[in-house]
């Protein structure tokens, strides 16, 4: 038997560190959410109000949460952008202008490199939110508002690297970027116009995006026979036929209505076999709010209506599956 046998890991430990960070994180955000005051809501009412850009500016861990706090601004309604310390002082304080607003982030609030950028916001006026764990520091006394990080340790076993300063500052960033998108008024139809691309964009087209419509339509009326209907379903290949009755959707022909009346259904007319009231959408739904309904009643295509039930489309799962949403 070997007397010095490694001693296998213990999983649990892990798994007990990783709480461990997740806890103080947590609680840092909780602490801060408790400290809301004044100061938050005069910065929101100064982003609220600017005519141009929010600027936000940090070096460091700062920096990389400052990029994402410009994106989360940008992608909300608000236009945004995320300007370096070292390269303002190297000519890029151009890109900041007096209808601007800036955000600068530094958890000592002694960075010095962001003392150019400051210097040029107090010269021209250009008003200056601060993001700082350092009451009392150089940029929270230069600042217009000063919202101040949670006084909670970092949750790293040193107790230096920024771990609860970054997360506080990345959760205050989200929650000034959604507010502002609340008190906008920013809809759906307004994120889809930022979200193109990608899985998220596909689902936030609506459903007048993806519909056929005008000749590409199966409609029969109720008296159509249907042997006529098939020839109908068949040639626009949808497996499927709308039945309009006084110029509105009353109901809807399938492939399952014709297997259960198979043995009468060339004798019967299309108004017979068809199934009444069927499910559709408008032509604002979402395309992802389309397919939950498809998925919830199995069925493979849905008629689209206005709000007199008249018809102004059809939409296929393989319209979902095309763009991008299924």
């Amino acid at each position: 038997m070997r007397e010095n046998a490694a001693v296998p890991p213990d999983p649990q430990e892990g798994l007990d560190r990783i709480a461990r960070v997740l806890r103080i994180e947590a609680e840092a955000l909780v602490q801060m959410s408790a400290s809301l005051g004044p100061d938050h809501a005069r910065a929101l009412e100064i982003l609220q109000a600017a005519q141009g850009r929010v600027v936000v500016s940090g070096i460091g861990k700062s920096g990389h949460v400052g990029r994402k706090i410009a994106a989360t601004f940008a992608s909300t309604g608000q236009p945004a952008q995320f300007v370096h310390p070292t390269e303002a002082s190297h000519g890029d304080l151009g890109m900041i202008t007096e209808k601007d607003v800036c955000l600068v982030i530094s958890n000592s609030g002694e960075t010095t490199e962001l003392a150019d950028l400051v210097t040029y916001s107090r010269r021209f006026a250009i008003p200056l939110i601060a993001v700082t764990g350092g009451a009392d520091s150089t940029l929270a006394r230069q600042a217009d508002v000063t919202l101040l990080l949670p006084d909670a340790p970092e949750a790293c076993p040193i107790g230096v690297a920024p771990t609860t300063s970054t997360t506080a500052t990345l959760a205050l960033g989200d929650a000034l970027a959604v507010a502002l998108m609340e008190k906008r008024g920013f809809r759906r139809e307004d994120f889809e116009v930022f979200h193109p691309g990608g899985k998220l964009g596909a689902q936030l087209l609506s459903v007048a995006r993806l519909m056929h419509a005008g000749a590409d339509l199966p409609l029969v009326e109720p008296a159509t026979p249907m042997s006529e209907g098939l020839v109908l379903m068949s040639a626009k290949g949808f497996g499927l036929a709308g039945l309009v009755e006084d110029g509105r959707l009353a109901g809807i022909v399938t492939d399952g209505d014709l297997r259960r009346n198979m043995h009468r259904l060339l004798d019967s007319t299309a108004g017979e076999v068809a199934t009444r009231n069927p499910k559709t959408v408008s032509p604002d739904t979402l395309a992802s709010e389309a397919l939950k309904i498809m998925n919830e009643a199995k069925i493979s295509a849905l008629f689209v209506v206005d709000a007199d039930h008249r018809v102004q489309g059809l939409l296929h799962i393989h319209d979902l599956l095309r763009a991008g949403v299924a």
